[in-house]
C-alpha cells in the first residue's frame, strides 16, 4: 500500500500536476506566486500591436503591472519589428521598462553585443540590459560560457551597469554555474509551479507564458520581482553620482 501511494504521489507531481497547471493557465486561471506584489510582463512582436494605454490600467492579482521587458535584438542583425514603438510607449505610460537581447549561439557574443548597443539607447530609470540565453546550438559548455561573457562584459562596459541574465533554471545550473556568472542579477523562467525551484539568488521569475491582460491580444508572459518597489527602482540605471 505504501509503495502504491508513493508511486501515485511521484506520478502526480511530475506528470499530472504540470499538465493540470498548464491547462488552467491556458484557460485563464493563472496561479500567481504567493508573497509577491510587484508584477510585470515581457513582450515582443509576437504580441502584435499593444494598446499600452489600456495595459497601463491592467492589474495582475489585484496589483498594477509595474514593469515591462521588451525584446530588442537577436543575433547580430535582427531588430524586433515592434521594439522601438513598444519601448517608447512603455515609458510614456509609466512602466519601468527594460530591453532584452535573444542570444544566437552561432554568432560571436561580441558581435551580438555591438549590435544591441547600436540599437538600444537606455536612459535613467530603465532596467539594466538583459541577455536572454536559452540555447547552446553546437557550442560546448566552455564555448557558450565564453561567448556569453563576451556579450555581458561588452554591454556592461557600454552602459555602466551589470546586465541581467534571463534563462531557465536548469540551463543556469548546467551552463552558467561557474563563479564569473554569479555577479549578475538573474531572471529565471520556470512555469506551472507554485515555487521556483532554482535555489540561487534571483531578481525576476517568469512564472507563466499563458497570461491574459487587457490591451494585449493573445497570451503574454507574466513575471514577478523578488523585492520591494524601492529595490526595483534601485536596480534601474541611476543618474551619475555628483562629484
Amino acid at each position: 500500500m505504501a509503495l502504491a501511494a508513493c508511486v501515485y504521489y511521484v506520478a502526480y507531481q511530475f506528470i499530472v500536476a504540470p499538465i493540470r497547471l498548464r491547462w488552467k493557465a491556458l484557460y485563464g486561471d493563472v496561479d500567481y506566486p504567493e508573497g509577491y506584489s510587484i508584477h510585470g510582463i515581457d513582450v515582443s512582436h509576437h504580441q502584435g500591436n499593444i494598446d499600452w494605454e489600456t495595459l497601463s490600467r491592467a492589474e495582475i492579482d489585484g496589483e498594477p503591472v509595474s514593469f515591462a521587458f521588451i525584446k530588442a535584438t537577436e543575433g547580430k542583425g535582427l531588430l524586433d519589428e515592434n521594439f522601438n514603438e513598444n519601448f517608447y510607449e512603455a515609458r510614456e505610460y509609466g512602466f519601468i521598462r527594460g530591453a532584452y537581447h535573444f542570444f544566437t549561439p552561432s554568432v560571436s557574443g561580441r558581435e551580438q553585443a555591438d549590435y544591441f548597443i547600436k540599437q538600444v539607447h537606455l536612459e535613467e530609470g530603465d532596467l539594466p540590459p538583459v541577455l536572454d540565453i536559452e540555447r547552446t546550438g553546437n557550442l560546448t559548455t566552455a564555448q557558450i560560457r565564453r561567448e556569453a561573457l563576451a556579450w555581458l562584459r561588452a554591454v556592461e562596459a557600454s552602459y555602466g551597469v551589470r546586465p541581467i541574465i534571463y534563462t531557465y533554471y536548469k540551463f543556469k545550473e548546467q551552463y552558467l554555474g561557474t563563479p564569473e556568472f554569479d555577479r549578475y542579477p538573474y531572471w529565471i523562467a520556470h512555469y506551472y509551479v507554485k515555487n521556483l525551484q532554482y535555489k540561487g539568488p534571483w531578481k525576476f521569475w517568469q512564472h507563466t507564458d499563458c497570461g491574459r491582460l487587457p490591451g494585449i491580444k493573445g497570451h503574454v508572459d507574466l513575471n514577478i520581482y523578488n523585492g520591494s518597489m524601492y529595490d526595483l527602482r534601485r536596480l534601474t540605471i541611476q543618474p551619475p553620482a555628483e562629484e
